[in-house]
Formats: structure tokens, C-alpha cells, sequence
């Protein structure tokens, strides 16, 4: 697959179609694995929100009573629009955010199982009866959508994470509006021109881009009602706050700091394997990805030189290239970001295995490229321990039990994912049931639900009662409506002052 080289300047894409906006402030777009500038990104102002939203007000209501084997339909057409189109939209990822191309397709991949399930809303949307709730009475429940509706998402997944969001909040009726990352902002809209291409009509999918202008616009315009947000746990908590304050229906998804124990009854192999991709996985850039190997017993011994051999020789290049394993940073500040919490874990004691700075990538001197980084004997009192870093550094600490492998995953703020490799089913059970997370894997590292079952954390990585996509997306999209139902030959005559009950 050739690279994404397009130089346009990327604006907003409003009422069916791409528009620069309304104001002048812009910022650069860079190819993380060269460095070098790439295209132009056109800030939004609060007058684009606004445009945004009056589009999406005005196409609502006839989005809302088209039937939802129709909206369905859309989808249906949409879905094939975005696997004919996978490749593409995987090298417009990998330009922009540098992840390797075959992790760009998985994540186009899983993107597309969300607007499949979106395609099954007919079935979503059916409410309960009950006749003869009482007598001459029957009861049932519908559920409708809200109206303008929006998403702010992360750098780290700019198809998935959206895709989390509008494809069940079109098909549930809504109007979206979608404000992407401003480090890799051409996936939003490419999917948005398939979506025009589709049939889906103008207005009832937008892309305003930006920055916290564009956000504080959203989460305070009157007219929004409901926002989802998927990004680090000190933003999660301010747009909760904040969109809940305007009286706005609120999912935020914030940090996380995932551990991987490792039982004594393991099958090493598969662990390190494990380990070694859930870590430096597109560059540890995920929200899922392992951060913390929690290591009980004498598996630490027997682990760790098999850990900094692979970690040695990930073969880090290009996303683009073939045979690449990690790719570059998405920036340059995060580069040093994550390379100062290494220097940090030094400072603090923890022992430096593997050191993944300084890694130069020839033909690449520019790019954003670290290797990937393994400390041994860290302690929970350190930063590298307690705070999200965000890229391709694995602390591993040492524990003597499964029950202080527990209270440890258990006392941290965060609660994302977690994962136990044992081969002892007893432990994996007594695992699952006591865990404080959210999401858990049963010698699966990295334990994103389908579909179907939907995402999300415990603890400060969620903020907001329900979980992203799934029925927990049909749910938060939509809102219940109850109708009791009688005919005047069944009303007795006279007024009833009694609390109505049952008869």
C-alpha cells in the first residue's frame, strides 16, 4: 500500500461538505516518522461550532422519523463504503499518527464491527409491552433518540474511537458532531465523505476541528445533549464536570494504567509474547495497552532475560515498511515526554533493563522514534508506576503472591484493563471476581470487548454510568419513554384521588 503524501489543508466538514470555517488560527500536521510538516490544519472557532450544530438541529427531526430499517440501511451501504476503503483509511492513520500499517488496519477493522453492529438497530430499538397492565390498560416503553449529539476523540485510534461513537448514535436517530484530534485529523473526514457517499443526509454528521475552543463550545451550547469523550483521565474529569453542569448527558473515558500478572504456573512463551505486544504495540500509544507485568514469585528470574531480549530487538522503522513492529511518537513533545518519565524512573531507583532513547532511525533521523523501554524491580511509590506514560515503557514489579498481585491492581486510581496469565483455573476465576477493573483478560492481554458487549473502566478511567458502543451505546444514545394506554369504555365514571394501583 503506497503512503498517504496529501498536502491539502484539512478544515471542517459541515452540512455535507468540507469547509475552511471561520477563523484564521492554524497549526501544523506532521508526519511523526519523517518529522517534517505535512499538511495544514484549520482550527475551528465557536462560530463553526455553531454552524455545526444548527446544521445538525435542522436535519434532526426527519433523521429521527425515518424508519430505523432505513437508517439501517445507510449504515448497511456505509459498511461497505468502509471496507472497500480499509487500506486507504489505515495509510491515512499510519501518515499521521505512525502506528504500523498492519495495527492502522486492525484498527479500521475493529472500527467496522461497531458500525456492524449499528446495522441491527431495527432489533436495538424494540421497547417492552405489557397488555392489560391493569384492567383495560396496557403499557409499553419506546426508546428515542436525544437530537445533536457530539464526540471528542483521542490521537491514538482517530477510525476506532469514533467509531465507537456515531455509528450507533446516527442509527439510533441522532445528529453527531465530531471533533477529532488535532494531531492526526484526516480520518475524520475521510469517513465523513463516505458517509455523504453513503446516502446518509447533510447535516446529520459533522466535523468541526480544533482545540479547547472547539470543545468548551460544545460542551456548552444549549443544543447539544449529550457528549462523548475518550482521552486522559485530568480531561475526562473536566468534560464530565463541565457538560454535566450544562445539564448534558455525559461518557468520558479517561487514563489508565493496565497490569499484566504473570502467575508461576504460566506458560512463559506465551506471556512474554503477550507482553511484548501489548507494550510496545503501536508504540504503547493505547489505552489498553500493558504497562505493568506484575511478576509473582521466581517467574521474575525466569522472565526477565527473556523480556529484554525481545525488547532489544523490536525492529522499529517506518509504519509503512513491511516488516516494521513499532513505528514512531505521534509527536515530537511526546517523544520527550515519555523519554523524561524514563529518566525519572532511573532517578528513582528502578532498574534499567532495556533504554529505548536515543534510537535512530536511518533514512528517519527526524522522526519521532524511540525503542522500546524495559525497567525490572519497580515499586509502587514510583511515577513510572503510578502515572499513565503513554508509550513503549514496560515496568515490571516484583510480588510474592497472587493475593498482593490483587490489591495492588486494586489500590491503583486507575481501572481500565487488566490481565492474569495462569494456567490454573481456580486462580482465574477467584481473578475475574475480585478484580476492581472494568475490562479483564484471562490470558488475553489486551481484552477490548466486541462489538456487541461494549467498552469502558472502573475507578477514575470512566467517568459517566455507561460504557461505550454495544446496548450500552444504544442506551446513552437514546433516551426511554413509557406510554400507559386505555379507551373511555373501559374508565369507570367518577374521579380517583387514590394513587393509581393495579385492579
Amino acid at each position: 500500500m503506497q503512503a498517504y503524501t496529501d498536502s491539502a489543508d484539512v478544515g471542517h466538514f459541515i452540512h455535507g461538505q468540507r469547509v475552511s470555517g471561520t477563523g484564521s488560527r492554524s497549526q501544523a500536521v506532521f508526519n511523526p516518522a519523517t518529522g517534517a510538516r505535512a499538511r495544514k490544519l484549520l482550527l475551528g472557532e465557536t462560530a463553526d461550532v455553531e454552524a455545526a450544530v444548527a446544521s445538525a438541529k435542522a436535519a434532526f427531526p426527519k433523521w429521527a422519523d425515518t424508519p430505523p430499517i432505513r437508517r439501517a440501511r445507510v449504515m448497511l451501504r456505509f459498511l461497505e463504503l468502509m471496507n472497500r476503503h480499509r487500506d486507504e483509511l489505515a495509510a491515512i492513520i499510519t501518515a499521521e499518527h505512525g502506528k504500523v500499517f498492519s495495527d492502522a488496519q486492525g484498527e479500521v477493522s475493529r472500527g467496522i464491527d461497531v458500525i456492524e453492529f449499528a446495522c441491527g438497530i431495527p432489533q436495538l430499538l424494540k421497547g417492552d409491552y405489557t397488555e392489560q397492565v391493569s384492567t383495560g390498560i396496557d403499557n409499553w416503553t419506546m426508546r428515542q433518540p436525544l437530537g445533536v449529539v457530539a464526540g471528542i476523540t483521542p490521537f491514538n485510534f482517530p477510525c476506532m474511537v469514533p467509531c465507537w461513537m456515531f455509528p450507533v448514535a446516527i442509527a439510533t436517530g441522532n445528529a453527531f458532531i465530531l471533533k477529532p484530534s488535532e494531531r492526526d485529523p484526516s480520518a475524520a473526514l475521510f469517513m465523513a465523505g463516505l458517509l455523504k457517499e453513503a446516502g446518509l443526509p447533510d447535516g446529520i454528521f459533522n466535523v468541526v476541528q480544533g482545540d479547547k475552543v472547539v470543545v468548551d463550545a460544545l460542551l456548552t451550547h444549549p443544543d447539544v445533549k449529550a457528549v462523548s469523550f475518550v482521552g486522559s483521565t485530568p480531561i475526562a474529569n473536566y468534560i464530565y464536570e463541565t457538560g454535566a453542569k450544562h445539564g448534558k448527558r455525559v461518557q468520558a473515558l479517561g487514563g489508565a494504567k493496565n497490569h499484566m500478572v504473570v502467575m508461576p504456573d504460566a506458560d512463559l512463551d506465551k506471556a512474554v509474547d503477550a507482553l511484548i505486544g501489548a507494550a510496545y504495540g503501536s508504540a504503547g500509544e493505547r489505552c489498553m495497552a500493558i504497562s505493568v507485568a506484575l511478576l509473582v514469585g521466581d517467574v521474575a528470574d525466569k522472565i526477565m532475560p527473556m523480556l529484554a531480549e525481545r525488547a532489544r530487538t523490536l525492529i522499529v522503522k517506518n509504519g509503512m515498511e513491511a516488516d516494521a513492529e513499532m513505528g514512531p511518537i505521534v509527536t515530537r513533545q511526546a517523544l520527550e515526554r515519555i523519554e523524561g518519565y524514563i529518566a525519572e524512573g532511573v532517578k528513582e531507583g528502578a532498574t534499567l533493563v532495556v533504554d529505548g532513547r536515543g534510537l535512530t532511525v536511518p533514512g528517519h533521523e527526524d522522526g519521532f522514534f524511540t525503542g522500546g523501554t524495559l525497567f525490572d524491580n519497580v515499586t509502587p511509590d514510583m511515577r513510572i508506576y503510578k502515572e499513565e506514560i503513554f508509550g513503549p515503557v514496560l515496568a515490571c514489579v516484583r510480588v510474592k503472591d497472587f493475593t498482593e498481585s490483587v490489591e495492588l491492581i486494586n489500590a491503583h486510581e486507575f481501572g481500565n484493563g487488566v490481565a492474569c496469565f495462569t494456567s490454573d483455573g481456580h486462580i482465574a476465576r477467584e481473578f475475574g471476581r475480585r478484580i476492581e477493573v472494568g475490562m479483564v483478560g484471562i490470558n488475553v492481554p489486551i481484552p477490548v470487548p466486541m462489538a456487541w458487549h461494549g467498552f469502558g473502566g472502573w475507578k477514575r478511567s470512566l467517568f459517566g454510568d455507561t460504557h461505550a458502543y454495544g446496548e450500552e451505546g444504544v442506551r446513552f444514545y437514546t433516551k426511554q419513554k413509557s406510554i400507559m394506554q386505555r379507551w373511555s369504555e373501559s374508565i369507570e365514571k367518577g374521579a380517583e384521588f387514590a394513587m393509581p394501583t393495579a385492579k
